[in-house]
């Protein structure tokens, strides 16, 4: 597996095109907007996506559906507490806790973890976690907008910090980092 980051958008939020190394097929998480860039570089990864993971229902996550519908037959999966911020497309497959979903020859394991929106998941493979608008680099997401909790988010952070081992983080904006610097730092002690 290899992931190929585009930034999109006036909010640079990350789309990440995750490659599986077995197949020509690849799963886009958070897909934010510019669908022609995003289009252009799953094209120079001579990929074809298969899925597309959404980490919450935001705007700023969700702007290239459409374009990429147009484009592919690829599947979009959210979790149910967003499906409605999604309108045209709407999702194929509602994502649950816990749940592992197959796709591009690759296993995705769902962790719901509300805060910055009633239906927000971070998503690993391997030992990566896409975090969506959950945690950053030094900081966590907003819960100040509609959706938002922050009890909820305190005990999302909570979990995510009592995961065992390390993964590399990859957020829906800035840069990545890993879940032990993010220990190390307090961030999740919120």
């Amino acid at each position: 597996m290899h992931i190929k980051t585009v930034r999109t958008g006036y909010l640079s939020e990350n789309c990440y095109i995750v490659i599986s190394d077995d197949t020509a097929r690849c799963v886009l998480v958070d897909p934010g907007d510019e669908a022609g860039k995003i289009v252009a570089a799953v094209e120079a990864a001579h990929a074809v996506p298969e899925l597309i993971l959404l980490t919450h229902g935001h705007f700023d996550h969700i702007g290239a559906l459409g374009g990429l519908r147009e484009k592919y037959d690829a599947k979009i999966a959210v979790h149910r507490d967003d499906a409605g911020m999604l309108e045209n497309p709407r999702a194929d497959k509602y994502l649950s806790d816990g749940e592992t979903v197959s796709a591009a020859g690759m296993e995705f394991s769902i962790l719901h973890t509300p805060g910055h929106t009633r239906g927000s998941c971070c998503i690993t493979c391997g030992g990566y976690m896409f975090s969506g608008d959950t945690l950053f680099a030094g900081d966590i997401g907003r819960t100040d907008l509609p959706g938002g909790d922050e009890a909820a988010m305190r005990r999302s952070l909570a979990r995510l910090s009592a995961l065992p081992g390390d993964y590399t983080v990859l957020p829906g904006h800035g840069s990545a980092t890993t879940l032990e610097q993010e220990r190390r730092r307090g961030t999740m002690q919120n």
